[in-house]
């Protein structure tokens, strides 16, 4: 990455410059284009981005409380930041000589990804095949969650939201310079009619830019009518 973009990309974060730095330059060196479960070959990024009040109104959301107790009022979380390749496969569960994630990078992501169990889960499924160490992994996620505009219909509504898939991307794309249809995925249930929103899956290149999805992750809700119960 040129000096001056990756400039430009720190001070559109706000985040401490050399760690920063420290992170993008990791994503840059990695092996790319590799189809096994080697620590950093993969082809780009999938930051997936759940709707937690879906989440917190099924079976999952009475088991964890930090997320979906009363008055916790998440919009958008984390659900995880997943190395992918072009040709619809991904790494999972990569060998890593760090398998313990420390209760200072857990507290570190609770406002965004409000879940101890789900974070665990996510460096040993997806972190583990990034490349990057925990610690960095995790940061990598807060810049590139960092990076996206949510549209402010979506960070905190009171009622729900009743849209289609085209209307929530378009909404995305018009908030977000240099984000088009073809990097957002729209996740959903299987209902053609009416489906809640369960994620917004968003690509991300290696230099941690908008990027265009793959084949795999351009699965696109098929619903006419996308509903977005309101935070709880």
């Amino acid at each position: 990455m040129p000096g001056s973009h990756l400039a430009r990309h720190l001070r559109r974060l706000a985040v401490p410059s050399a760690a920063a730095i420290a992170v993008l330059a990791a994503l840059l060196i990695l092996p790319a284009l590799a189809r096994d479960n080697r620590p950093g070959q993969f082809d780009y990024f999938v930051l997936s981005l759940s709707w937690s009040p879906t989440f917190c109104a099924g079976p999952d959301g009475d088991r964890d409380p930090s997320q979906c107790a009363p008055g916790r009022r998440f919009a958008f979380v984390v659900h995880g930041l997943w190395p992918q390749n072009r040709d619809g496969t991904w790494p999972e569960f990569c060998a890593s000589r760090e398998t313990w994630v420390p209760q200072k990078v857990i507290e570190g992501m609770m406002r965004i990804m409000p879940s101890k169990r789900l974070i665990i889960h996510q460096w040993r499924k997806h972190g583990s095949c990034s490349g990057l160490t925990i610690e960095n992994y995790f940061l990598a996620t807060r810049l590139l969650f960092g990076k996206v505009k949510i549209p402010a219909r979506y960070l905190s509504p009171q009622a729900t939201i009743q849209t289609t898939p085209e209307q929530l991307v378009l909404d995305f794309v018009k908030t977000n310079r240099d984000l088009t249809a073809g990097m957002i995925s729209v996740q959903c249930g299987n209902a053609r009619d009416t489906a809640r929103l369960s994620e917004l899956r968003i690509c991300i290149d290696r230099r941690g830019d908008f990027g265009q999805c793959g084949a795999g992750a351009q699965r696109q809700c098929r619903a006419q009518t996308l509903v977005m119960p309101p935070v709880r």
